[in-house]
């Protein structure tokens, strides 16, 4: 196994099947909601967390039909974020297609979010679990927060490095955690184990958003699918920046400091030049691997299969990955 495809060949079955539910799930006898869920669902992604807990349910020996039930779950919360988000920042395109509030207008996104989430709590009551209704309600409370205090640190060249691991944490993390976590609790895994498995998704999800941090900076837009700087852009300041800020002086510091305060991008070149000249990139793809290895030996209480290969594999993937 060594790339992404063998990994969803691994999961044929359960990503089709997932890929029909979503699918069914996502019907409505509202024209718009349809329009616009077909739009959103086509654009694609790699559907990463869903495929986090199909696999997790795996590597714990699961044999039920519910996995792919909560797999839909996590998706349906993570593209209403998405639409929400977009609407925030006023972004015009993602995955290189322009976003529904560009095309749809924000009033629309915005209640098309409100029923993703709505369908996705509908749903999740089906298992019968109040411990994974827990889980997904805590998660979903806790992406809101990491959503309020990312806005609430817009424009803000003081943000410390420990500020910005809180936003990533309950922005990106804590969904990553609720997939593999409930993968281990269908499978009624025990205390150990379900603990492993939630310490994975953590710091996977850590190490995911911090590369993404990066790729805003060094990737390009055709790639990317949105442009460069755009967390610049919009005010945010992620951990290549932080580091940044704390090692330069003088009138490199004041242009980096200018650029976030103000959502300048105008001097991109320049900010993207000094973030290099001072290894930014190297440091911020560092930390990122830390957390890519803490999520590897999380699962050292997981009995060996391919599933449990698969989840390793997807640490390394994070941290190569270009996109």
């Amino acid at each position: 196994m060594q790339n992404f495809d063998d990994i969803r060949a691994l999961l044929q079955e359960d990503l089709e099947q997932t890929d029909v539910l979503l699918q069914s799930r996502l019907s409505s006898n509202v024209a718009l909601i349809n329009q616009m869920s077909s739009y959103i669902i086509s654009a694609g992604g790699k559907r990463l967390r869903p495929l986090l807990l199909l696999l997790c349910a795996r590597a714990t020996n699961y044999q039920g039909k519910h996995h792919r039930l909560m797999a839909v779950v996590i998706e349906l919360i993570h593209t209403a974020t998405l639409l929400h988000d977009d609407i925030v920042d006023e972004s015009a395109t993602r995955r290189g297609k322009d976003t529904a509030n560009e095309v749809w207008g924000n009033a629309a996104s915005v209640l098309v979010g409100d029923f993703l989430y709505s369908r996705s709590f509908e749903m999740m009551v089906e298992p019968g679990s109040m411990k994974i209704m827990q889980i997904l309600s805590k998660a979903t409370n806790e992406i809101a927060q990491g959503e309020v205090l990312q806005l609430l640190n817009c424009q803000n060249s003081d943000l410390t490095e420990a500020e910005y691991y809180q936003v990533i944490e309950r922005k990106t993390a804590v969904l990553f955690q609720a997939a593999t976590q409930i993968g281990g609790i269908l499978s009624e895994v025990n205390e150990q184990q379900e603990l492993a498995l939630k310490n994975y998704g953590l710091h996977l999800g850590n190490a995911f958003q911090i590369i993404d941090d990066v790729l805003d900076y060094e990737s390009d837009s055709e790639t990317m699918g949105k442009e460069v700087g755009d967390d610049l852009a919009e005010g945010k300041t992620t951990l290549p920046m932080i580091y940044a800020l704390a090692n330069t002086s003088g009138t490199d510091k004041q242009l980096l400091e200018d650029a976030i305060n103000n959502a300048d991008t105008s001097q991109i070149k320049q900010v993207i030049s000094i973030l290099q000249s001072i290894d930014a990139f190297g440091y911020t793809r560092k930390q990122a691997k830390k957390s890519a290895e803490l999520a590897k030996a999380s699962l050292a209480d997981i009995q060996s299969s391919p599933f449990k290969d698969a989840l390793i594999l997807l640490c390394d993937l994070s941290l190569a990955r270009k996109s």
